[in-house]
């Protein structure tokens, strides 16, 4: 069975993670980080990626995907907050999302491209 992370674990591993937009989950012992495609491909093909990776680990995110948007939260639910799994699907995470942009600002509102688009009276492209 896998195990919750030791205070330990913890120090040494999560102030990298955040520094890369990982944050803590109000009231889980959960992280989660935004990331911000340039269009539903590039979203699509990153969950794709990911989806092998976490299929290779026996460990899966939560996520949603609004158009260029995915929204990601990682812990394990054997254990019951966030284990070694979680942090090594996180860094493979972001390797596979290369430059995406980062929304870091977890309690903003996360608009996606049509969104944006439809606010400014454009088409998406």
């Amino acid at each position: 069975m896998t195990t919750i992370l030791t205070t330990e674990e913890r120090e040494a591993a999560l102030p990298d993670l955040g520094a890369t937009g990982w944050a803590a989950v109000e009231g889980r012992d959960a992280i989660r980080k935004i990331w911000k495609f340039r269009s539903f491909s590039e979203a699509w093909g990153f969950m794709s990626r990911v989806a092998l990776q976490a299929e290779k680990l026996n460990h899966h995110p939560e996520w949603t995907n609004i158009y260029n948007v995915v929204d990601v939260t990682l812990t394990t639910h054997d254990c019951g907050g966030l284990s070694a799994l979680d942090l090594k699907l996180a860094r493979a995470m972001d390797r596979i999302a290369g430059d995406a942009e980062v929304q870091r600002d977890h309690g903003a509102p996360v608009t996606c491209l049509c969104q944006e688009h439809a606010a400014r009276g454009t088409a998406p492209e």
